[in-house]
């Protein structure tokens, strides 16, 4: 039985290398190949792979808002395939459907294995982030924190943050105090990164 397999990522080199050597594999076959996030769900559609690579930091709309389109909407599975192992985008992708999530530098042959695994209805992960997922533990910033963050991490001025969320200077301004003591830092430009760098933005 052919795997049919599409691939996301908005690197054309590195779409094409796991399209090279995805292709060399005699049960899969590559039906499509997108490079952005907000392109997934339509060439699912179309296409009607098994199996969805999907890279994490795409134009349009990210990996994991992707992902949790395509498990909502149709009967492919998702494997997450990124360059950034922050254990806070497994706990994400995880929770929006993903059935599998492994790095980049995963071996050829283990990711084969990978997409055979999520096909055939299994759930694969990464043991060391699985691990990190587990000490790390889930974020602890409330959603709205997390979309102030978000826009701090650019280093928006809390009048632009406030305008672009319609809040007022002086929640958003508590925003950023909770999330800046939840993450251990001084300045909000601080505390998005160490969101960020633990995948909870």
């Amino acid at each position: 039985m052919v795997i049919r397999l599409l691939l996301a990522d908005d690197q054309a080199m590195v779409r094409g290398a796991l399209a090279a050597l995805l292709d060399l594999e005699p049960d899969v076959e590559i039906v499509a190949e997108v490079s952005r996030g907000d392109e997934v769900l339509a060439a699912v559609v179309e296409h009607a792979p098994d199996v969805c690579l999907l890279d994490i930091e795409m134009p349009g709309i990210d990996g994991i808002e992707a992902c949790q389109l395509v498990t909502d909407q149709t009967a492919a599975r998702v494997l997450i395939v990124t360059t950034f192992g922050r254990p806070g985008y497994l706990r994400r992708a995880l929770d929006a459907g993903a059935s599998g999530f492994v790095v980049k530098d995963t071996p050829a042959t283990e990711l084969a294995e990978a997409v055979r695994r999520v096909h055939s209805g299994l759930r694969v992960v990464d043991p060391t982030l699985a691990t990190e997922s587990l000490l790390d533990g889930a974020s602890s910033l409330t959603p709205r924190e997390t979309d102030v963050l978000r826009i701090a991490l650019s280093g928006s001025p809390v009048a632009r943050i406030a305008a672009e969320l319609h809040l007022s200077d002086g929640t958003v301004r508590n925003h950023l105090s909770s999330a800046i003591g939840k993450t251990g830092t001084t300045t909000r430009v601080e505390a998005a990164q160490v969101a960020r760098d633990r995948g909870w933005i």
